[in-house]
């Protein structure tokens, strides 16, 4: 495959995302723009809960999704909030939600209450897509990693994410590996989502081998794979361009 094609081919696949600290409205409408305009539009936009409903008036009847994070970075918020804030996002617009699992709760073996999350959260998703957030590079090992995979999907997860791109360590081959091969022994269609870290276009395309690999070269769709970044899309776009660039484009998720 030329670099052009796959570029697209990973394009069709991404959550652009902001997600900085210093977020702004007109910021979501030119994440918005960028996601519709492109050669190839994009899966969906990610952004803060506040800037649903700006993105619902600027992506109008695009078939751009709109994606919002709940529990969101750290993972520690009570429940009650978290099932509120997912409530307040999909009254505003939201076509999915990205959920942080209480991964610090499952790591000290506190499972219960994690899975009660998800769980909830899924319920007010009803048919809306839910993502679980593990934060996988923060795990002590990849055992950890597949036991919190299988608790994430088990409670309702549509699709099971690596990371928030707020921590030290975020995605990784190993632990998309992991996820992977829970996906694959799943009765149940499941996505994965490697983010975090994914910049270039050769960062893509290892996470694309990898599921074609495993899962089989028809597996990824929009439906079911999703990379959540923000400067691959710049990346991506050079390279359907046939430019060259000196760096990693700007973005840092």
């Amino acid at each position: 495959m030329s670099d052009e094609a796959l570029a697209r081919r990973a394009l069709a696949l991404l959550d652009l995302t902001d997600l900085a600290d210093d977020a702004t409205a007109e910021g979501a409408r030119d994440l918005c723009r960028r996601a519709a305009s492109g050669p190839v539009p994009v899966a969906a936009v990610c952004l803060w809960p506040r800037f649903v409903t700006v993105a619902r008036e600027a992506l109008g009847d695009s078939p751009v999704r709109i994606a919002t994070v709940v529990n969101f970075p750290d993972g520690d918020t009570p429940i009650a909030p978290v099932i509120r804030e997912t409530e307040e996002a999909l009254e505003a617009g939201a076509d999915e939600i990205d959920l942080v699992l209480p991964w610090r709760a499952v790591l000290a073996g506190h499972t219960t209450a994690a899975s009660a999350m998800v769980r909830n959260v899924k319920m007010r998703c009803d048919d809306k897509l839910l993502k679980v957030i593990l934060e996988t590079g923060e795990y002590p090992d990849l055992d950890k990693v597949r036991a919190a995979a299988e608790l994430a999907i088990s409670s309702g997860a549509d699709f099971i994410k690596t990371s928030t791109g707020k921590t030290a360590h975020s995605a990784s081959i190993p632990a998309a590996r992991v996820m992977l091969n829970v996906i694959g022994m799943t009765g149940r269609p499941v996505g994965l989502k490697p983010s975090g870290g994914i910049r270039t276009l050769a960062d893509a395309k290892g996470y694309l081998d990898l599921a074609d690999a495993i899962m089989g070269p028809d597996w990824v769709t929009p439906q079911s794979f999703r990379f959540g970044a923000s400067g691959l899309y710049g990346a991506l776009i050079a390279a359907i361009d046939g430019a060259t660039t000196g760096g990693p484009a700007a973005g840092t998720y």
